[in-house]
């Protein structure tokens, strides 16, 4: 009886097994799509030249759908089908969600990591009106005229956001939140004069800089950018200080895992491509590329580590 139960339990499993090869094989036979932040963010950027570099080696056309940033996104992967035909290009802001507000799904249970695509650090910035040309002066300024300041970011608990809350709770300034639906409007804001300040993603703020609009004062990472060559690190000012924004491209839970290495084989080839790379690099994105495994491990940290950010700066959804 017992040997039957295994051979039961072995001839399913191969069953399983069979109908994943089957639907690997079969994959993809009609059009994918990308869900996405809004035209003109970086996880919008990123998933088009993902679909570009994608949809001809597999044969079938990879629409990329724009939503608001936020937890919709996240509901939207976890309601469709595990088959790998809707995919995700996010950062760490999905799994982050369930920090600050309630969220209708599990990042750690209902989405399946594919890679790491791409990691970008941050710049800060500040209108050319606030009489600041460093860190240390932002810092001076600021405390000089508390909750006169304000910033601009995008969706919550997104890098711009998490960037100068990390900021203002290591010097102890109140500098306001202004909030945005994406980093495009952010930054129009700002050059216009909205707002003061903001932690931007490279490649936005390189031309802004370089034409005087803005006044860059320091980069996020730990090392300088060659974006900026000489920009000192925030680090220099505020020792500890660091935050590398991370992208990810997931897709749903129970996706047969050869179907994942697949749609991760075709993405890591399609970053990587020296076009690809150039394109990225000029948009302040350096690509990563990883396996699946990287991605899961990546997220398990920043939940720990920007969860307690998120916690200690009571930061919650609007």
């Amino acid at each position: 009886m017992m040997n039957q139960k295994i051979a039961g339990i072995l001839m399913a499993g191969g069953l399983l097994a069979g109908l994943n090869i089957a639907c690997a094989q079969d994959f993809p036979n009609r059009p994918l799509r990308i869900i996405s932040s809004e035209p003109g963010g970086g996880t919008d950027f990123l998933a088009r030249v993902i679909a570009q570099g994608i949809s001809g080696p597999l044969g079938q056309p990879v629409i990329v759908e724009n939503r608001p940033a936020g937890p919709t996104q996240g509901e939207m992967l976890a309601r469709a089908q595990p088959d790998g035909y809707t995919l995700i290009s996010t950062t760490s802001s999905l799994w982050l969600s369930a920090f600050m507000q309630k969220v209708f799904f599990d990042a750690g249970k209902d989405f399946a990591p594919i890679t790491l695509a791409v990691t970008s650090h941050s710049v800060l910035v500040t209108h050319p009106s606030v009489p600041v040309k460093s860190v240390k002066e932002l810092i001076a300024y600021a405390k000089s005229k508390p909750g006169e300041l304000n910033y601009a970011s995008s969706s919550t608990g997104s890098s711009s956001n998490l960037s100068m809350e990390l900021f203002k709770s290591m010097v102890g300034v109140d500098i306001v939140r202004i909030p945005y639906k994406a980093t495009g409007p952010a930054m129009v804001g700002l050059v216009s004069g909205q707002v003061q300040a903001m932690f931007s993603p490279t490649g936005p703020a390189v031309p802004q800089v370089k034409s005087g609009k803005l006044i860059a004062l320091a980069v996020s990472s730990a090392q300088p950018s060659s974006l900026f060559p000489g920009l000192p690190t925030v680090a220099a000012t505020v020792p500890g200080y660091q935050v590398v924004t991370s992208y990810g491209i997931l897709t749903r839970a129970n996706t047969p895992q050869p179907v994942i290495n697949r749609l991760n084989s075709e993405i890591v080839r399609a970053l990587t491509a020296p076009d690809a790379k150039e394109r990225l690099l000029q948009a302040g994105l350096e690509v990563e590329a990883s396996s699946p495994a990287h991605l899961a491990a990546t997220i398990k940290s920043e939940r720990s580590v920007l969860g307690k950010v998120i916690k200690d700066a009571g930061i919650r959804a609007e």
